[in-house]
């Protein structure tokens, strides 16, 4: 059996990860929180790990170098509703293997888990390639921006010369 352990603070969608898994022959173990996820590496000593970038009140990007460290060999997959290139870049940074936004198929994820690299965030190499819309790149640009600022909105308003609701609004709108 392949161990998976699953860091996630939607109970319907791990239940849903975990029976497409364990159909696949996924030994499949389930946590909502960080110190949970940590206990889980020392404990099954997991060979995947998938990673909601954004839990309830914590993000999973901080644990993932202690992850690496406890299970360097070990299959991480970060897994987020708010795909953006900062923090794809930041998650295979700081050791994450591959990077898939939700909703995902089947198939995307078992080729994620079986080190087939999906990453199907923009890389820079991509973005190179693909003619990307205005909004798009204005996306891009205010999401590098925020996390620069550490997810303050206010503080990203002023450094765009923009008002506070209006960035909200754009953040509200993926292009």
């Amino acid at each position: 059996m392949k161990k998976t352990l699953i860091v996630e603070d939607d109970i319907i969608f791990a239940n849903t990860l975990k029976r497409r898994l364990t159909k696949h022959g996924f030994d499949c173990v389930h946590v909502e929180t960080n110190s949970d996820a940590l206990l889980a590496c020392h404990r099954h000593k997991p060979d995947y790990i998938l990673l909601d970038m954004k839990l309830s009140q914590e993000t999973t990007m901080n644990i993932i170098p202690p992850i690496r460290k406890l299970r360097p060999n070990s299959r991480i997959v970060l897994l987020t509703g708010f795909a953006s290139i900062a923090t794809a870049v930041d998650a295979i940074k700081l050791g994450a293997d591959d990077y898939l936004s939700k909703p995902l198929d089947t198939q995307t994820l078992l080729s994620a888990l079986n080190e087939n690299k999906v990453c199907d965030a923009f890389t820079y190499t991509e973005l190179e390639e693909k003619n990307l819309s205005a909004e798009q790149v204005q996306w891009e640009h205010i999401q590098q921006v925020l996390k620069s600022n550490d997810g303050n909105v206010s503080a990203t308003a002023r450094q765009l010369s923009m008002h506070r609701r209006t960035l909200q609004r754009k953040l509200q709108k993926r292009p």
